[in-house]
């Protein structure tokens, strides 16, 4: 078996196998002979963190990525990486496109560190950054050639990252899309701007679809479907207020859509709660690898045979993303429970957010008096917006002290070091003010001294 990792950027679940209104054709058609998670979630709603997780079968407070990698962030030890496991079970490694686990996620000299036996990632140098969906085409190009061109001796692992959907979106929206009636994700206002921006979010997407659909075809083209693995899925939620650096669902859930050539379930639809930390025993079990001692997540393998299985628990938190913002969440089917280890800034980490209108909307429109509470608890059946805490509810105290237990488990058994207070911002962090409104800030004094500015 070969095996194709394929992911976005930045796009939660909303792809039109998921019920949106979104130009993703090809993702549609893959899903109608593949399998889709609904209830799949990321470890950590922000980029390296959550890609670590996936690749590694560890939280990123135990490998290492407690922040972004252009930031200053990476893995303790690089030999736990999926790639160099998959190579070192004898798979030739091809990365294209982005990777986010070694330094900028645009970065073409990655091969080392991460073990790809070929980069095909071309320069992005002279795009500019609305342009990267072109960009995303050729590395998608580059991919389709090496297929035509493979000579089989070996089984392969190819990684194809997409720029799309991450921000800054293309300007231009694309014609199949009509802006005066497009509804923004949720919990964005519906107004004009909020209406064109989200017009290019999914022209960002319909780009996505487009260079997914070119993979699908080559492997078909070229006779691999019987013999390889599929797996399409993104990294968080969507670049929006309340979306992304969130551990909401609207932050943590994620598209999985997965192809097994070997499946009973082609074209099903799970419900089963799993999580990105899972994947890697997955591709152990289907693959038929014996699994490293180190991953934390357990194999949904069964569920491609028709078998039921659920996480009871899963677990995501942040560490760092722009700011520090330290927070854990546990989710059951009904409940979710998030708690905010920072106490002197129960406020909404406004620089966490990229630069965007709608943010700036929101600020203009008082976001800076927005605050949270340490803790939350939601009933996900009665409130899936996750917009009534329930922590001070009377009735809910059984809910709460399980759900409190089971983290504080989770967090000794993975050695936490939230549990011994504050993290350490070391001189190689890059990591802004709080109180800072721009992630992108040019001023050295937005940044924490205690690491670099750069």
């Amino acid at each position: 078996m070969n095996l194709v990792y394929i992911h976005t950027h930045d796009s939660g679940r909303y792809f039109s196998p998921y019920g949106y209104k979104a130009p993703t054709e090809n993702i549609m058609k893959f899903a109608q002979d593949a399998l889709t998670f609904t209830n799949a979630y990321c470890v950590g709603p922000t980029c390296s963190p959550s890609r670590a997780g996936l690749l590694t079968g560890t939280y990123p407070h135990q490998n290492g990525m407690l922040g972004l990698a252009q930031r200053g962030f990476g893995l303790n030890d690089y030999d736990k990486h999926l790639c160099r496991f998959l190579k070192r079970n004898d798979f030739h490694t091809v990365l294209s496109g982005i990777q986010h686990e070694v330094g900028h996620y645009l970065n073409t000299t990655v091969s080392t560190q991460l073990g790809y036996d070929e980069v095909l990632t071309i320069s992005s140098d002279g795009f500019k950054l609305e342009e990267l969906n072109d960009w995303d085409s050729k590395n998608a190009d580059n991919v389709v050639d090496w297929l035509a061109k493979y000579d089989q001796q070996k089984p392969f692992f190819i990684s194809y990252g997409m720029h799309s959907t991450h921000r800054p979106f293309p300007i231009e929206v694309a014609e199949v899309i009509d802006e005066n009636y497009v509804k923004p994700c949720s919990p964005i206002v519906n107004n004009e701007l909020t209406r064109h921006d989200f017009s290019q979010y999914l022209t960002s997407a319909k780009n996505a679809d487009e260079c997914f659909g070119k993979i699908i075809t080559a492997i078909e083209t070229n006779k691999l479907s019987k013999n390889t693995i599929i797996i399409l899925t993104t990294d968080h939620g969507l670049p929006y207020l309340f979306n992304k650096c969130n551990l909401t669902d609207k932050g943590i859930g994620v598209c999985l859509i997965m192809k097994v050539p070997t499946a009973s379930t082609k074209g099903e639809v799970t419900d089963s709660l799993v999580s990105h930390i899972d994947v890697f025993p997955t591709i152990c079990d289907l693959l038929k690898l014996e699994k490293p001692d180190y991953l934390e997540g357990k194999s949904f393998a069964p569920i491609f045979e028709g078998e039921k299985v659920d996480d009871e628990y899963i677990f995501a938190g942040i560490n760092f993303h722009a700011s520090y913002e330290p927070s854990r969440c546990v989710r059951t089917k009904r409940y979710k429970y998030i708690r905010y280890y920072d106490r002197d800034f129960l406020k909404v980490n406004i620089n966490n957010y990229d630069d965007n209108l709608p943010k700036d909307f929101y600020i203009d429109n008082d976001l800076r008096s927005i605050t949270k509470t340490e803790e939350a608890l939601y009933d996900l059946y009665y409130d899936p917006e996750e917009q009534h805490n329930l922590i001070n509810e009377t009735g809910m105290e059984t809910v709460i002290e399980t759900m409190r237990e089971k983290l504080q488990e989770f967090q000794v058994k993975t050695n936490d070091p939230l549990l011994k207070g504050y993290l350490e911002i070391l001189p190689h962090y890059k990591v802004n003010k709080k109180e800072v409104l721009h992630p992108s800030s040019k001023d050295p004094e937005d940044y924490d001294p205690r690491g670099k500015f750069y």
